[in-house]
């Protein structure tokens, strides 16, 4: 199973573009809302974490039968910056 994520985009016209990528962004109320897939046929939607959180949320949609599906928050503890040489890049999961 591929991790590539087909995306359709579209404009306030109806113009349409078809993409793919591994994950993708929407900024929401300042916010970075992170879609991606995680395996298993799951998809992962998790929130960019700011200076100060003590947790962050991710959001897991799992497929069940036709037309149902499973939605689970997993709240995960936030980096307390043991780790400050890290540097996010597209393949860290953050």
């Amino acid at each position: 199973m591929s991790d590539a994520l087909q995306l359709i985009l579209e404009d306030a016209d109806g113009t349409q573009l078809e993409t793919s990528c591994t994950r993708f962004a929407v900024m929401w109320q300042g916010k970075e809302v992170w879609i991606q897939q995680v395996g298993n046929g799951q998809l992962m939607i998790g929130v960019d974490v700011a200076e100060g959180d003590t947790e962050y949320a991710n959001l897991l949609l799992r497929p069940l039968a036709t037309n149902l599906v499973s939605l689970e928050l997993e709240m995960e503890p936030a980096d307390d910056g043991a780790d400050d040489d890290h540097v996010h890049g597209p393949d860290c999961n953050h």
